[in-house]
């Protein structure tokens, strides 16, 4: 079966990729066993899913549970699907279903917000967005996900206090302050939080996410040094925490509409300006 596999994150504890299926055979697959934890968000066409013997249609507003132990087989009757794939290691299972790994089953459907984070994953990997992005948006869509079946597990561990959130807030603030470069669990870590709720925490507190916000972080950092003369693009680039100069170059003209070049004439004409008069 012909199958065109486009990665977007793989580490030790998150995986996902966007999948093709081009010409898939229309019978059942042959049985095996579920491994590990993983989600199967259709994007396009319908196909059928045997878990333990009870049959599930799949499509585009569904998403399918994988869970580890019992055994699973597909069938593609219409022809070609793709689907994006969640792969989910036990502890960051554990994290999202506070503390038990038991994966709850049936069938997911999906809400609108959860099909835009869906294209908004694949989009932001496409663009090349670095892992820490990539992490909290794939965290956010599985949570979304698994608060369908357990929402009460899901919310579980969320600090109950304004205050107690807030300053979870600030110290991941003061951490990122210090460094940029942090992963996402580098700094769930520092602050004693697991990904998952310092990203939900965030979010609802700052009205942004955390790689939006620390995006915007290295954006300043450029605008201060180019406001102070500094006309090594890719030098700054580096050293403000961009992958290269054209990132960080995409990254100012959606945070401030201008590209560095352009900000630099600017500041240069306004300097120009002011020594005239």
């Amino acid at each position: 079966m012909p199958v065109e596999r486009l990665c977007m994150l793989r580490d030790d504890d998150v995986y996902t990729a966007e999948v093709d299926c081009r010409h898939p055979p229309r019978g059942w697959t042959q049985a095996r066993p579920m491994q590990v934890f993983g989600l199967v968000m259709v994007r396009r066409g319908l196909f059928l899913a045997r878990a333990d013997g009870v049959e599930q249609v799949l499509d585009p507003l569904s998403v399918y549970v994988e869970r580890p132990g019992g055994e699973h087989q597909f069938a593609h009757p219409c022809g070609g699907d793709s689907y994006t794939e969640i792969v989910l290691s036990e502890p960051r299972l554990v994290e999202l279903l506070a503390g038990d790994p038991t994966v709850p089953q049936g069938l997911v459907f999906t809400t609108p917000r959860m099909t835009v984070r869906q294209r908004m994953l694949a989009a932001r990997a496409r663009e090349r967005a670095d892992a820490f992005e990539l992490t909290e948006l794939t965290l956010e869509l599985a949570s979304e996900i698994l608060s369908s079946l357990v929402p009460e597990r899901v919310a579980a561990g969320l600090p109950a206090r304004v205050s107690a959130r807030r300053r979870l807030v600030d110290a991941a603030r003061a951490a990122l302050a210090v460094d940029l470069a942090s992963s996402l669990d580098d700094l769930a870590r520092k602050v004693g939080c697991s990904p998952h709720h310092l990203s939900r925490i965030f979010r609802e507190t700052t009205g942004e996410g955390l790689a939006r916000y620390r995006t915007r972080l290295k954006v300043a950092r450029a605008l201060d040094r180019i406001s102070q003369g500094d006309t090594g693009l890719a030098a700054l680039a580096a050293e403000s925490g961009f992958a290269d100069q054209a990132h960080m170059t995409n990254a100012m003209r959606r945070s401030v509409g201008l590209t560095p070049g352009a900000l630099r004439a600017l500041l240069a004409a306004e300097a120009a300006g002011g020594r005239a008069h």
